[in-house]
């Protein structure tokens, strides 16, 4: 019987993590920047969802780092 959780998931589930992590703050830092807009949306409003979405990356890798070593 195959162990559940294996070395190869547990590599594929963080670099999946690591992808999304890459991906939200790339799109968010752009965000702000006003690089990246979103239609139909003022652009201070995107600008403040931007930095929502850095913020909010930036808490989940700090959790997810202090829940790996507790």
């Amino acid at each position: 019987m195959a162990k559940k959780g294996g070395a190869v998931q547990k590599i594929l589930s963080f670099v999946a993590w690591l992808t999304g992590i890459i991906v939200s703050l790339a799109v968010g830092f752009a965000m702000t920047g006003s690089v990246l807009s979103v239609p139909y949306l003022p652009a201070i409003v995107s600008i403040v969802a931007g930095g929502i979405v850095v913020i909010t990356t930036i808490i989940t890798v700090v959790l997810a780092i202090v829940n790996s070593f507790s």
